[in-house]
Protein backbone atom coordinates (compact mmCIF):
# COMPACT_ATOMS: atom_id res chain seq x y z
CA UNK A 1 0.00 0.00 0.00
CA UNK A 2 1.53 3.31 -1.04
CA UNK A 3 1.75 6.16 1.44
CA UNK A 4 -0.20 9.30 0.58
CA UNK A 5 1.83 12.52 0.67
CA UNK A 6 0.04 15.85 0.92
CA UNK A 7 1.22 18.67 -1.35
CA UNK A 8 4.20 20.50 0.10
CA UNK A 9 3.14 24.14 0.30
CA UNK A 10 6.70 25.48 0.65
CA UNK A 11 8.07 23.63 -2.37
CA UNK A 12 5.01 24.48 -4.44
CA UNK A 13 5.45 28.17 -3.65
CA UNK A 14 9.12 28.18 -4.64
CA UNK A 15 9.99 30.10 -7.82
CA UNK A 16 12.13 28.48 -10.51
CA UNK A 17 15.66 27.95 -9.17
CA UNK A 18 17.01 28.61 -12.66
CA UNK A 19 15.31 32.00 -12.62
CA UNK A 20 16.59 32.73 -9.12
CA UNK A 21 20.14 31.81 -10.19
CA UNK A 22 19.87 34.23 -13.14
CA UNK A 23 18.60 36.96 -10.81
CA UNK A 24 21.46 36.46 -8.30
CA UNK A 25 24.08 36.62 -11.05
CA UNK A 26 22.61 39.80 -12.56
CA UNK A 27 22.33 41.42 -9.13
CA UNK A 28 25.85 40.43 -8.09
CA UNK A 29 27.46 41.92 -11.20
CA UNK A 30 24.88 44.74 -11.61
CA UNK A 31 24.59 43.76 -15.26
CA UNK A 32 22.53 41.30 -17.28
CA UNK A 33 25.46 40.94 -19.69
CA UNK A 34 28.04 40.16 -17.01
CA UNK A 35 25.58 37.91 -15.19
CA UNK A 36 25.05 35.96 -18.40
CA UNK A 37 28.82 35.62 -18.90
CA UNK A 38 29.24 34.36 -15.33
CA UNK A 39 26.63 31.63 -15.93
CA UNK A 40 27.82 30.89 -19.49
CA UNK A 41 24.39 31.67 -20.98
CA UNK A 42 23.08 34.36 -23.31
CA UNK A 43 21.89 37.76 -22.15
CA UNK A 44 18.49 36.95 -23.66
CA UNK A 45 18.25 33.90 -21.41
CA UNK A 46 19.04 35.98 -18.33
CA UNK A 47 16.45 38.59 -19.29
CA UNK A 48 13.82 35.93 -19.90
CA UNK A 49 14.45 34.23 -16.57
CA UNK A 50 14.26 37.52 -14.68
CA UNK A 51 11.01 38.51 -16.42
CA UNK A 52 9.61 35.12 -15.40
CA UNK A 53 10.72 35.69 -11.79
CA UNK A 54 9.27 39.21 -11.70
CA UNK A 55 6.01 37.88 -13.06
CA UNK A 56 5.91 35.16 -10.42
CA UNK A 57 6.69 37.61 -7.60
CA UNK A 58 4.50 40.37 -8.95
CA UNK A 59 7.25 42.92 -8.33
CA UNK A 60 9.94 44.72 -10.31
CA UNK A 61 13.41 43.59 -9.20
CA UNK A 62 15.70 45.89 -11.22
CA UNK A 63 15.83 49.44 -12.53
CA UNK A 64 18.10 50.53 -15.36
CA UNK A 65 21.03 52.84 -14.49
CA UNK A 66 22.91 53.51 -17.72
CA UNK A 67 24.75 50.36 -18.71
CA UNK A 68 24.17 48.77 -15.33
CA UNK A 69 21.13 47.71 -13.35
CA UNK A 70 20.21 48.47 -9.76
CA UNK A 71 18.08 46.49 -7.36
CA UNK A 72 14.72 47.88 -6.36
CA UNK A 73 13.79 47.68 -2.66
CA UNK A 74 11.95 44.43 -3.41
CA UNK A 75 14.95 43.16 -5.36
CA UNK A 76 17.33 43.94 -2.49
CA UNK A 77 15.18 41.95 -0.04
CA UNK A 78 15.02 38.97 -2.41
CA UNK A 79 18.74 39.15 -3.24
CA UNK A 80 19.81 38.96 0.42
CA UNK A 81 17.76 35.82 0.97
CA UNK A 82 18.55 34.18 -2.37
CA UNK A 83 22.30 34.76 -2.23
CA UNK A 84 22.56 33.37 1.30
CA UNK A 85 20.54 30.31 0.29
CA UNK A 86 22.79 29.61 -2.70
CA UNK A 87 25.92 30.04 -0.55
CA UNK A 88 24.59 27.51 1.94
CA UNK A 89 23.63 25.06 -0.81
CA UNK A 90 27.01 25.39 -2.54
CA UNK A 91 28.96 24.94 0.68
CA UNK A 92 26.90 21.92 1.73
CA UNK A 93 27.41 20.36 -1.70
CA UNK A 94 31.16 21.01 -1.51
CA UNK A 95 31.39 19.41 1.93
CA UNK A 96 29.60 16.30 0.67
CA UNK A 97 31.70 16.14 -2.49
CA UNK A 98 34.91 16.49 -0.50
CA UNK A 99 33.98 13.56 1.75
CA UNK A 100 33.50 11.36 -1.33
CA UNK A 101 36.84 12.36 -2.81
CA UNK A 102 40.00 10.36 -2.09
CA UNK A 103 41.60 13.72 -1.30
CA UNK A 104 40.82 15.47 1.97
CA UNK A 105 40.17 19.21 2.04
CA UNK A 106 41.35 21.64 4.69
CA UNK A 107 39.79 25.10 4.96
CA UNK A 108 42.27 27.68 6.25
CA UNK A 109 41.27 31.15 7.42
CA UNK A 110 43.78 33.96 7.85
CA UNK A 111 44.29 37.65 7.11
CA UNK A 112 44.93 38.85 3.53
CA UNK A 113 48.42 39.99 4.56
CA UNK A 114 49.42 36.59 5.97
CA UNK A 115 48.00 34.92 2.88
CA UNK A 116 49.86 37.13 0.41
CA UNK A 117 53.15 37.62 2.23
CA UNK A 118 53.63 34.29 4.04
CA UNK A 119 51.41 31.50 2.73
CA UNK A 120 51.96 32.27 -0.94
CA UNK A 121 55.70 31.73 -0.49
CA UNK A 122 55.48 28.55 1.59
CA UNK A 123 52.45 26.67 0.27
CA UNK A 124 54.21 25.19 -2.79
CA UNK A 125 56.36 23.18 -0.38
CA UNK A 126 53.31 21.89 1.50
CA UNK A 127 51.44 21.00 -1.68
CA UNK A 128 54.44 19.07 -2.99
CA UNK A 129 54.92 17.30 0.34
CA UNK A 130 51.23 16.42 0.84
CA UNK A 131 49.64 16.00 -2.63
CA UNK A 132 46.63 14.18 -1.12
CA UNK A 133 45.42 17.27 0.77
CA UNK A 134 43.39 19.96 -0.97
CA UNK A 135 43.48 23.45 0.52
CA UNK A 136 40.68 25.98 0.56
CA UNK A 137 41.81 29.44 1.69
CA UNK A 138 39.46 32.05 3.16
CA UNK A 139 40.89 35.49 3.95
CA UNK A 140 39.17 38.02 6.17
CA UNK A 141 39.80 40.94 8.51
CA UNK A 142 36.81 39.90 10.63
CA UNK A 143 37.21 36.49 12.23
CA UNK A 144 34.22 36.63 14.58
CA UNK A 145 31.34 37.32 12.19
CA UNK A 146 32.00 35.15 9.15
CA UNK A 147 29.46 34.09 6.53
CA UNK A 148 26.98 31.43 7.66
CA UNK A 149 28.16 27.94 6.83
CA UNK A 150 31.88 28.80 6.80
CA UNK A 151 33.59 26.37 9.19
CA UNK A 152 37.37 26.64 8.82
CA UNK A 153 39.50 23.76 9.99
CA UNK A 154 42.33 26.16 10.79
CA UNK A 155 42.58 29.80 11.85
CA UNK A 156 45.80 31.80 11.83
CA UNK A 157 45.15 34.92 13.91
CA UNK A 158 46.22 37.06 16.85
CA UNK A 159 43.48 35.51 19.00
CA UNK A 160 44.47 32.92 21.58
CA UNK A 161 40.85 31.69 21.69
CA UNK A 162 39.04 32.01 18.39
CA UNK A 163 35.99 29.75 18.99
CA UNK A 164 34.87 26.83 21.08
CA UNK A 165 36.22 23.41 20.01
CA UNK A 166 39.48 24.86 18.67
CA UNK A 167 42.91 24.30 20.20
CA UNK A 168 45.47 27.08 19.78
CA UNK A 169 49.25 26.85 19.34
CA UNK A 170 51.50 29.94 19.59
CA UNK A 171 53.53 30.72 16.48
CA UNK A 172 55.55 33.88 17.11
CA UNK A 173 55.66 37.27 18.78
CA UNK A 174 55.46 40.46 16.74
CA UNK A 175 58.83 41.97 15.82
CA UNK A 176 58.31 45.26 13.97
CA UNK A 177 60.86 47.42 12.18
CA UNK A 178 60.92 49.96 9.31
CA UNK A 179 61.47 48.71 5.77
CA UNK A 180 61.93 50.39 2.43
CA UNK A 181 63.36 49.55 -0.97
CA UNK A 182 67.14 49.79 -1.55
CA UNK A 183 66.47 52.50 -4.16
CA UNK A 184 64.49 54.59 -1.68
CA UNK A 185 67.28 54.35 0.91
CA UNK A 186 69.86 55.32 -1.70
CA UNK A 187 67.79 58.38 -2.67
CA UNK A 188 67.10 59.34 0.97
CA UNK A 189 70.20 58.51 3.07
CA UNK A 190 68.87 60.72 5.88
CA UNK A 191 66.42 57.95 6.89
CA UNK A 192 69.31 56.04 8.47
CA UNK A 193 68.63 58.09 11.63
CA UNK A 194 65.47 58.10 13.73
CA UNK A 195 64.87 61.81 13.18
CA UNK A 196 65.45 61.54 9.45
CA UNK A 197 63.13 58.55 9.30
CA UNK A 198 60.41 60.41 11.22
CA UNK A 199 60.57 63.31 8.78
CA UNK A 200 60.42 61.17 5.64
CA UNK A 201 57.59 59.67 3.57
CA UNK A 202 55.81 57.37 6.00
CA UNK A 203 53.27 54.76 4.88
CA UNK A 204 51.06 54.14 7.89
CA UNK A 205 48.83 51.20 8.78
CA UNK A 206 45.42 52.55 9.76
CA UNK A 207 43.47 50.77 12.53
CA UNK A 208 40.08 50.97 10.84
CA UNK A 209 38.54 47.54 10.18
CA UNK A 210 41.51 45.73 11.76
CA UNK A 211 40.33 45.32 15.36
CA UNK A 212 40.13 41.52 14.98
CA UNK A 213 43.50 41.12 13.22
CA UNK A 214 46.02 42.47 15.73
CA UNK A 215 46.57 45.06 18.41
CA UNK A 216 47.44 48.20 16.56
CA UNK A 217 50.97 49.47 16.00
CA UNK A 218 51.35 52.50 13.76
CA UNK A 219 54.20 54.94 13.23
CA UNK A 220 53.15 57.08 16.21
CA UNK A 221 53.22 54.06 18.51
CA UNK A 222 56.45 52.70 17.04
CA UNK A 223 58.29 56.02 17.42
CA UNK A 224 57.00 56.33 21.00
CA UNK A 225 58.82 53.08 21.78
CA UNK A 226 61.98 54.85 20.54
CA UNK A 227 61.24 57.96 22.67
CA UNK A 228 60.59 60.00 19.52
CA UNK A 229 57.47 62.15 19.15
CA UNK A 230 56.01 61.89 15.66
CA UNK A 231 54.28 65.24 16.18
CA UNK A 232 57.71 66.92 16.13
CA UNK A 233 57.90 66.41 12.36
CA UNK A 234 58.72 69.67 10.53
CA UNK A 235 55.73 71.31 8.85
CA UNK A 236 57.27 70.79 5.42
CA UNK A 237 57.61 67.01 5.92
CA UNK A 238 55.96 64.78 3.31
CA UNK A 239 52.36 63.81 3.97
CA UNK A 240 51.82 60.60 5.94
CA UNK A 241 49.81 58.14 3.85
CA UNK A 242 47.26 56.03 5.76
CA UNK A 243 45.65 52.76 4.64
CA UNK A 244 44.22 49.74 6.45
CA UNK A 245 45.40 47.40 3.68
CA UNK A 246 48.83 46.08 4.63
CA UNK A 247 49.35 44.47 1.23
CA UNK A 248 48.89 47.88 -0.38
CA UNK A 249 51.50 49.44 1.90
CA UNK A 250 54.07 46.75 1.10
CA UNK A 251 53.30 47.12 -2.61
CA UNK A 252 53.98 50.86 -2.32
CA UNK A 253 57.24 50.18 -0.47
CA UNK A 254 58.32 47.78 -3.22
CA UNK A 255 57.70 50.53 -5.80
CA UNK A 256 59.89 53.01 -3.88
CA UNK A 257 57.05 55.23 -2.62
CA UNK A 258 58.03 55.40 1.05
CA UNK A 259 58.75 53.54 4.28
CA UNK A 260 56.40 51.17 6.10
CA UNK A 261 56.58 49.19 9.29
CA UNK A 262 57.45 45.58 8.55
CA UNK A 263 56.13 42.69 10.63
CA UNK A 264 59.14 40.39 10.70
CA UNK A 265 57.32 37.13 9.92
CA UNK A 266 55.72 38.78 6.87
CA UNK A 267 58.70 40.66 5.40
CA UNK A 268 61.78 38.75 6.55
CA UNK A 269 62.05 36.79 3.29
CA UNK A 270 61.98 40.02 1.30
CA UNK A 271 64.70 41.46 3.55
CA UNK A 272 66.84 38.32 3.24
CA UNK A 273 66.58 38.51 -0.56
CA UNK A 274 67.55 42.22 -0.55
CA UNK A 275 64.23 43.28 -2.06
CA UNK A 276 63.60 45.30 1.09
CA UNK A 277 66.13 46.83 3.50
CA UNK A 278 66.06 48.04 7.09
CA UNK A 279 67.26 51.67 7.05
CA UNK A 280 67.86 51.62 10.84
CA UNK A 281 68.48 48.70 13.24
CA UNK A 282 65.86 49.69 15.85
CA UNK A 283 62.85 47.42 16.25
CA UNK A 284 59.94 46.79 18.58
CA UNK A 285 59.18 43.33 19.95
CA UNK A 286 55.81 42.69 21.58
CA UNK A 287 56.40 39.82 24.00
CA UNK A 288 52.97 39.96 25.62
CA UNK A 289 51.08 38.75 22.57
CA UNK A 290 51.47 36.08 19.92
CA UNK A 291 50.18 34.91 16.60
CA UNK A 292 48.30 31.63 16.91
CA UNK A 293 47.47 28.58 14.87
CA UNK A 294 44.01 27.36 15.97
CA UNK A 295 42.83 23.91 14.85
CA UNK A 296 39.35 22.46 15.01
CA UNK A 297 39.19 19.51 17.39
CA UNK A 298 37.43 16.22 16.59
CA UNK A 299 37.40 17.00 12.87
CA UNK A 300 36.69 14.27 10.30
CA UNK A 301 39.94 15.16 8.55
CA UNK A 302 41.94 15.01 11.78
CA UNK A 303 44.91 13.21 10.19
CA UNK A 304 45.31 15.83 7.45
CA UNK A 305 44.79 18.66 9.92
CA UNK A 306 47.57 17.28 12.11
CA UNK A 307 49.90 17.12 9.10
CA UNK A 308 49.25 20.77 8.26
CA UNK A 309 49.63 21.79 11.91
CA UNK A 310 52.98 20.06 12.30
CA UNK A 311 54.20 21.49 9.01
CA UNK A 312 53.23 25.06 9.91
CA UNK A 313 54.63 24.85 13.44
CA UNK A 314 57.94 23.68 11.99
CA UNK A 315 58.16 27.00 10.16
CA UNK A 316 58.02 28.93 13.42
CA UNK A 317 60.72 27.38 15.64
CA UNK A 318 60.53 28.54 19.22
Amino acid sequence: MSKHVDPDSILLKMPSLRAVKAFVAAAKYESFTLGAEALCVSQAAISRQIRELEGYLGAQLFTRAGRTVELTPAGAVFFDAAQLSFVNIAQAAERIRSTQSPKKMLTICCSPAFSALWLSAHLPEFIQQYPGIELNLVTTQNFLTMEPGVQPDIFITKMARIRDDYKSYPLCHDVIYPVCSPQFLEQHPEISTLEGLRNSTLLNLSPYGRSQVAEHVDWGVWFAFQSVDIDDRPKDSPQIFNANDYNLLISMVLTHQGIALGWNHLVVRLVERGVLVRPIPQQVQLRNSSHYLSCRENAENEHELRQFREWLLSKFPR
